[in-house]
């Protein structure tokens, strides 16, 4: 995962490809780097976008940084599909 802060709005903006040639889901939220705001923006984002609840979607890694690993319990395969319907534009 792949956050931008303050943004303008939040939105999942489709997957891209790092130099490391791993897969990076794209997104942004309105929300400043402050004190752990962007990061719950982006848990809220994701679990609305996954169909799952907030608490459903934690930060393993990735506090202060634009690189970041969710875990997000539920059935994979739907959530990655409804990942996948979200980044698509």
């Amino acid at each position: 995962m792949r956050l931008t802060p303050n943004g303008g709005r939040d939105a999942i903006d489709g997957w891209e490809t790092g130099a490391d040639g791993e897969r990076y889901l794209k997104a942004r939220v309105s929300d400043p780097p402050d004190k752990g705001k962007a990061n719950k923006a982006l848990v809220a984002l994701i679990a609305k976008a996954a169909g799952v609840a907030k608490s459903a979607v934690s930060l393993v890694s990735g506090d202060t940084q634009r690189k970041k690993i969710l875990r997000i319990d539920g059935d994979p395969e739907d959530i990655v599909s409804r990942l996948e319907r979200a980044g698509a534009h």
